[in-house]
């Protein structure tokens, strides 16, 4: 497959996750990453102990972080210039809705991605699971996980590990509905 390749993770302040606390991005282009970007998000939201204990992030890290709707003027160039990539694709395509339709943010309606998650389970169904810290272990990958620019590394990785080894993207290509918040049918 040719053409960017955006690989990208959220981390969310609470079990709601209609709102970012940070988000990584790793862009692939000619089987290479060749830029990322990472950034805390004020999600002008309450944040959850499990979640502040997960990721690390506090309502303090963020204070002054950019909010969704600034981040956006620089997100948006980077999301619209390749094919989006994630590990548990639906879970990030789902916050990154929820956000855009919580600002009233118009982008569009649908967007077309690919899952790392997914495409482990057919090409490495060996694993026990298909979760980002197992399939890194596996491929000996270092992981800060729930770090969202280390986890969008690692997806990118193993996205070229995948690509590597031969695997044809394109039989993994699902569109999402970013106004129905799911995948949609085929």
């Amino acid at each position: 497959m040719t053409g960017r390749l955006i690989a990208f993770d959220v981390e969310t302040p609470n079990y709601a996750n209609d709102r970012m606390s940070a988000i990584g991005v790793s862009i692939v282009e000619g089987g290479e990453i060749v830029d990322e970007f990472y950034s805390l998000v004020n999600p002008e939201a309450r944040f959850d102990w499990f979640n502040i204990q997960l990721t690390g992030i506090t309502p303090e890290a963020v204070a002054d972080a950019p909010t969704f709707p600034e981040l956006w003027r620089e997100l948006e160039p980077i999301l619209s210039s390749g094919l989006l990539i994630a590990h548990n694709a639906p879970f990030d395509l789902s916050v990154l809705a929820k956000c855009l339709i919580d600002y009233g943010i118009a982008w569009r309606p649908t967007v077309r991605y690919a899952c790392t998650c997914r495409m482990g389970r057919r090409l490495l169904p060996e694993l026990p699971n298909h979760k980002l810290n197992t399939i890194c272990d596996y491929l000996g990958l270092e992981l800060d996980h729930h770090h969202a620019g280390s986890d969008s590394r690692a997806c990118a990785e193993i996205l070229l590990h995948y690509l590597d080894g031969g695997a044809d993207i394109r039989r993994y290509i699902r569109t999402y509905d970013l106004l129905r918040l799911c995948t949609a049918k085929q």
